[in-house]
């Protein structure tokens, strides 16, 4: 499961985490400050804030080059360009300075962040580790001549799989990204299932847009994004030769979020150090 249909809305898993892992921590907090201390839920808020500051900071840092020449999307963080590593070290530092200038804070403080800390790793790895390896949908899907294409008949290189529809804005922005990952990751195989729309309709669109996408299915009834447990679009999955899932993206992706998505793939390219004999 990526996504959870609240009503109308739909949230990526790991923000549902995320969300979930800052009311236990709020909600414990609370619970301690009431036997003595100050209540730490502005704190948390701040250091909330804080955390997602710094780890769009470390991504950005990490990824200049991608950046330097599109300055916007710096603050673009819909591409879901994080470094928690860096959030994580923020937030350190910045609970430590709550704590020393108010000492009230630091028994509520240190529950409630132990708490969602606790919560949103074991819950984050729970879910990780019931998603990754999952096995490429045996299905079959149409081209735009109606022949059907079974989706295993990608196996055999990193495969990458971009969920979408010409209706859908933050589709359409990423297109011109995943059109030049093909090209310059020539390794690995990137396919477009189209949602619920004709081929005459997306031939359309690519040329009024001159895009031109190597592999493009369509999938008139959803079944692919049902199986996946995806109904975001776009949602873009990534598999390794053997067929099974190493990672997903929901949303749009930017050059420097499918780069990240992409090194797996190219560490397992890379030709392996050159051994010397004796």
């Amino acid at each position: 499961m990526l996504t959870v249909t609240l009503g109308p809305l739909t949230m990526a898993l790991n923000h549902l985490l995320l969300l979930a892992a800052l009311g236990i921590a709020s909600l414990v907090g609370w619970r301690v400050a009431r036997r003595g201390g100050e209540s730490p839920e502005s704190a948390l808020f701040n250091l909330f804030l804080i955390g997602l500051l710094c780890a769009r900071a470390g991504f950005v840092i990490e990824y200049w080059s991608m950046y330097r020449d599109e300055l916007a999307q710096v603050i673009d963080i819909r591409d879901g360009g994080f470094h928690p590593w860096s959030g994580l070290a923020g937030i350190v530092v910045a609970a430590l300075w709550q704590d020393w200038r108010r000492p009230g804070l630091r028994r509520p403080l240190g529950w409630a962040l132990f708490s969602g800390a606790l919560f949103w790793g074991l819950a984050s790895l729970g879910s990780h580790l019931y998603g990754k390896g999952t096995a490429l949908p045996e299905m079959s899907l149409n081209n735009a001549r109606g022949e059907a294409v079974a989706l295993h008949s990608y196996q055999g290189k990193p495969l990458v799989i971009n969920i979408w529809a010409t209706w859908c804005p933050p589709c359409r922005r990423e297109m011109p990204v995943l059109q030049k990952a093909q090209h310059a990751y020539p390794h690995v195989t990137f396919l477009f299932v189209n949602q619920g729309e004709s081929p005459e309709m997306v031939s359309t669109f690519l040329a009024t847009t001159g895009l031109s996408l190597n592999h493009v299915l369509f999938d008139g009834t959803g079944q692919l994004a049902r199986q996946v447990g995806s109904m975001a679009l776009p949602t873009t999955l990534f598999y390794d030769a053997d067929g099974r899932l190493i990672g997903s993206h929901l949303g749009e992706l930017s050059r420097a979020s499918l780069h990240k998505a992409l090194e797996p793939f190219e560490r397992a390219a890379a030709p392996a150090p050159a051994t010397q004999g004796n």
